[in-house]
């Protein structure tokens, strides 16, 4: 018997991992930076083999993790989690610096950040895992850093499909009702009342008795405070549209 609750135990932090190969640059939210030695200075870091950022790092052999403050915005959080870095520069508006390596790292809503030099890879299937020596390490603000449970609880945020502990989170909605179990895609689609099917009567029903209601993307976790959305409504978040939010109370 597996309990998927279980996994809901494993303490992690939330992270952005970056890097860059010839003139392309890339990145993603990961939550599997970890030390492994201290005698040498070892971490690792898994990435799932879809995203840009693994083939960028094989290609460059070295990226920077940032450890994120608990103050940082879902803003970012969100393009790095939940957007290609092949179609998006995730970087742009944020304060961006460069390492040694030459791999640029967002330098603010963070604790600290990490320059990694790979020095092995194991194929773990949906990802690889990248392990290396610090060769830089710097402090970057006093805050308290971010875990996973931080993200979660006070966040809101949700699991990107293609995160390491997606399918726990997948599997728990689905016993939930939240998500279908058998979406191939790995999207979060609502099974309750989706944003479809609040009427304009619900609408004025509402306003009536003073009841507030919001929108809550089932994807990310972003919440929309409006009666209604409109029909080309996308989240600023991950960026899904508005059939992928779901009508709650505030």
């Amino acid at each position: 018997m597996i309990d998927i609750d279980a996994f809901r135990s494993i303490s992690y932090g939330l992270y952005l991992v970056s890097s860059r190969a010839e003139e392309e640059s890339a990145g993603c939210t990961v939550n599997t930076f970890a030390q492994v030695t201290s005698d040498p200075l070892q971490v690792s870091v898994a990435v799932n083999k879809e995203n840009h950022t693994a083939s960028i790092i094989e290609r460059s052999g070295a990226y920077t993790a940032v450890s994120l403050a608990q103050s940082a915005s879902m803003e970012l959080i969100g393009k790095f989690g939940f957007f290609c870095s092949r179609d998006v520069d995730k970087f742009e508006p944020f304060s961006v610096r460069t390492d040694g390596f030459g791999c640029p790292y967002v330098a603010e809503q963070a604790v600290a950040r990490f320059s990694v030099k790979v020095t092995d890879s194991v194929d773990l299937g949906t990802h690889t895992l990248f392990i290396g020596v610090v060769v830089e390490a710097e402090v970057l603000s006093d805050e308290e850093p971010m875990t996973y449970a931080y993200y979660h609880a006070v966040k809101g945020g949700k699991t990107p499909p293609k995160a390491s502990s997606f399918i726990a989170d997948r599997v728990g909605d689905a016993a939930a009702g939240r998500v279908d179990a058998n979406d191939g895609s790995g999207s979060a689609a609502s099974q309750g009342d989706g944003a479809g099917s609040f009427s304009a009567v619900d609408a004025s029903t509402a306003k009536r008795e003073g009841v507030r209601y919001g929108w809550r993307c089932t994807v990310c976790g972003h919440v929309e405070e409006a009666d209604e959305l409109p029909d080309d409504f996308t989240c600023p978040i991950c960026g899904v549209g508005k059939e992928m939010f779901e009508r709650i109370e505030l």
